[in-house]
């Protein structure tokens, strides 16, 4: 190399060092500024850094952050998942994909949860979601729509395979949204966990599209400190706006990759034994022994056959099982909570109808009213006084995501009373030592 060639190298060097000097510090500066002083210019930001800085800022409810996580959103990708597409032997599934592979503390060792989740979609939601949750004392119990693709179902069983206290249900149903398939799903899950020679204390039922605010640890501590033996089942009295539920019989449609309810003219019979129906939420956190009882308890069984014409049964099905306990009919059903009405943290979802009373709007975009979140929607996600959140897209944020399981796994770390293993760990705690608070 002659000495204006290496001169020249020299010189290009420079300058992309001072430009990378110049963007980090244009975006670290811009993110701790106050709202009112910020300012945004696209031109500079560089969207291919480690998240986590910028994540720190949404949390917080930065504007300028939004602004250039709403540029970078676009052109933001986050890491491919390895090991779901492809055929990697166990032990490699266990550390690329950072699954904890013991008990972080005595107290959750000695409790354990069984999980109910049902998915038909995005696999790389789907692992982000089991080992979010995952502790190697707990069960899981993986229901995948009947409907779902062939190789998806066997990248799903592949990753199963590589756990002893993970398993696909044993019966399989085509799930359609708020038809009676769905409350089979998870009951067929039920069925198979009550047999499981691995001892656990509650269950609880997720989505595909759910996601854990809180950590394992927090789970428990959270049954223990109000509901120990007890049921959560949130809900009320069915309203009249809800009564055509169950007044009218429905049928579901399944045909050539289409599938819905539909009301028919029938009139349904009075529910039996002239029991008040409850309206509530599909989600609950039930003891073994509730699990036992609806699946062997005659009046639970005629219920259920009751249920299964009726529109989005899995909404009124376990509240009323679990509220009707001050009757001679259920009178003996374990950990029933007659009371309770909307109590009982599950699940954090912000209902378009709830806009102005409940939260500020969505920051992402409403699903049958259900939203979606986008970067917006962090810092209320983060406050929420829930368990879980519901409803969460990767493709469309891959931000969101990303920022939620980053600093969900530093909370879980950061509990642990067990030395960390390096592969646990999503990244460099010195990279940016994202703030968990």
């Amino acid at each position: 190399m002659n000495p204006l060639d290496a001169t020249k190298s020299g010189f290009l060097v420079c300058i992309a060092v001072c430009i990378f000097i110049y963007t980090f510090t244009y975006l670290k500066d811009t993110l701790s500024e106050e709202p009112n002083e910020q300012k945004f210019n696209a031109n500079v930001v560089e969207c291919g850094f480690y998240p986590d800085e910028l994540c720190s800022a949404l949390f917080v409810g930065k504007t300028a952050a939004f602004k250039i996580g709403n540029f970078c959103q676009n052109t933001y990708q986050p890491k491919t998942l390895s090991c779901i597409q492809t055929s990697c032997n166990c032990s490699m599934v266990l550390k690329t994909l950072h699954f904890i592979t013991r008990p972080l503390s005595d107290e959750e060792g000695n409790f354990s949860l069984a999980y109910i989740i049902t998915i038909h979609k995005e696999l790389e939601m789907f692992v982000k979601l089991l080992r979010a949750i995952y502790m190697p004392q707990n069960i899981y119990c993986i229901h995948v729509d009947e409907k779902s693709p062939k190789d998806y179902k066997a990248a799903v069983q592949n990753i199963v395979n590589c756990f002893e206290n993970i398993f696909i249900s044993s019966k399989r149903e085509n799930v359609v949204y708020a038809g009676f398939s769905r409350l089979q799903a998870d009951i067929n899950c039920m069925r198979d966990l009550v047999h499981s020679k691995i001892k656990w204390n509650y269950v609880i039922n997720l989505c595909g599209q759910d996601y854990p605010i809180k950590t394992n640890k927090d789970i428990i501590q959270y049954i223990k400190s109000k509901w120990n033996g007890k049921n959560m089942t949130p809900g009320v009295v069915q309203p009249l706006h809800m009564k055509h539920r169950t007044q009218v019989s429905y049928r579901e449609y399944v045909h050539s990759g289409m599938s819905y309810v539909y009301p028919t003219k029938n009139t349904k019979a009075k529910p039996p034994y002239n029991l008040t129906i409850y309206f509530g939420s599909a989600y609950y956190i039930l003891t073994k022994e509730f699990v036992e009882f609806t699946l062997t308890d005659a009046r639970a069984k005629d219920l259920l056959e009751w249920s299964r014409d009726t529109y989005s049964p899995d909404e009124h099905y376990w509240v009323t099982l679990n509220r009707l306990n001050e009757t001679y009919v259920f009178k003996d059903a374990p950990g029933a909570t007659p009371n309770a009405d909307w109590e009982g943290n599950i699940r954090a979802i912000k209902w378009k109808d709830q806009e102005g009373t409940i939260h500020k709007g969505c920051k992402g975009h409403y699903i049958r009213d259900i939203c979606v979140y986008g970067l917006g929607d962090l810092q209320w996600i983060i406050e929420s006084p829930h368990l879980f959140a519901n409803k969460f897209e990767p493709a469309t944020y891959p931000l969101v995501m990303d920022c939620l399981e980053r600093r969900h796994r530093l909370k879980v770390l950061h509990q642990a009373e067990v030395p960390v293993e390096d592969h646990w760990r999503f990244q460099e705690e010195n990279y940016f030592n994202m703030k968990l608070n």
